[in-house]
């Protein structure tokens, strides 16, 4: 089995979608091995947005973030789990995100996007380790 790492940000928790978000993991046949809902502190945040540093949008990544809680999970599921997550968490802006992804179907700005999912099996190893570093896959 394979492993990735999502966070439903603060604007999927403030209007109620994180039971939705979920379920389409599950209905889609992977699993959630670890969960938590948690407020994020700006050391943390600036852990995981690190590569990101140096662009203009750094604070704002950091700000939102860290604007109220957030739900954490890992989901497992087969090799390269985290393209199947990418793909149905849809483009990045909800404006041009398919229907039937979660941005395309319930999201509405760019700048907040309802979700974050890792981009790498690399990528998840690091978050997973940074978020949950008790989790064993």
């Amino acid at each position: 089995m394979d492993s990735t790492f999502i966070i439903c940000k603060p604007d999927a928790v403030e209007r109620g979608l994180v039971g939705e978000i979920l379920a389409r993991f599950e209905r889609r046949g992977l699993r959630i091995t670890a969960l938590e809902r948690r407020d994020v502190t700006t050391e943390l945040a600036g852990e995981h947005y690190a590569e990101h540093a140096d662009k203009p949008f750094f604070g704002e990544l950091i700000e939102f973030i860290t604007r109220s809680a957030v739900v954490i999970a890992v989901i497992e599921g087969p090799e390269d789990t985290w393209k199947v997550v990418r793909a149905m968490m849809g483009s990045t802006n909800p404006r041009d995100a398919a229907p039937g992804t979660i941005r395309g179907d319930l999201g509405i700005l760019f700048t907040e996007n309802l979700i974050h999912g890792s981009d790498s099996a690399e990528s998840a190893a690091r978050e997973i380790a940074l978020w949950f570093p008790d989790h064993t896959a």
